[in-house]
């Protein structure tokens, strides 16, 4: 009895290293969509301003990288900035949900509680695998749910704005411009930027 109490304490000790290592990659996943990089021109007060929003769970966090380089070796003078486009409110709500269950089941698996006793039921036998299976089903539990929480928050989005005007939507195209057509934009842009502001400063 000895020796199977020694294995279980292991087991238990580290499926328990095995979760909080999973909540620091996830931790640190949710940081890094914080991070976001922008270009060496940032400080420049009263640039024009390149704003790309996209979705970082589709992968399009290298597609903004490689924007920026290439917007940095044309537009020397445009500040480029980039965030997490946030899906709807009640897609983030019930990520947090989802969330909270996942924590929830894991730690009452880790725990060895029986949560169905204090609902007066009778546990099933999934519930009762799960117990038997610790790591097994807290990887598992851990997979899904972070795989679901995935669909929820993807966004498909690729949003840009030049000084707070829209000039291009992947969620109403369909896609993502090629660099000579958000280039072709910005020229545009600019250009009537500047006879606007001639035209206003009575400089024509």
């Amino acid at each position: 009895m000895a020796i199977n109490y020694k294995s279980t304490s292991i087991l238990v000790a580290f499926a328990t290293c095995l979760i909080l290592l999973f909540v620091y990659v996830d931790k640190s996943a949710a940081e890094e969509d914080l991070d976001v990089p922008v270009s060496k021109i940032s400080q420049n007060i009263g640039a024009p301003t390149l704003k790309f929003l996209y979705c970082y769970s589709c992968g399009y966090r290298k597609m903004f990288d490689q924007y920026v380089q290439l917007i940095n070796e044309k537009y020397p003078f445009i500040l480029v900035d980039g965030a997490n486009y946030n899906p709807p409110g009640i897609y983030l709500f019930l990520v947090r949900i989802l969330g909270t269950i996942k924590f929830i089941a894991i730690l009452a698996i880790l725990a060895g509680i029986d949560v169905f006793a204090y609902l007066n039921r009778q546990a099933p036998s999934w519930w009762r695998w799960c117990r038997e299976n610790k790591i097994y089903a807290c990887m598992m539990i851990f997979f899904l749910s972070n795989m679901i929480e995935g669909q929820l928050i993807s966004s498909g989005a690729f949003e840009i704005t030049l000084n707070d005007v829209p000039i291009w939507s992947k969620l109403e195209s369909g896609r993502i411009p090629q660099p000579a057509e958000l280039f072709q934009i910005i020229d545009s842009h600019m250009q009537f930027t500047d006879s606007k502001l001639e035209l206003n400063g009575f400089a024509k």
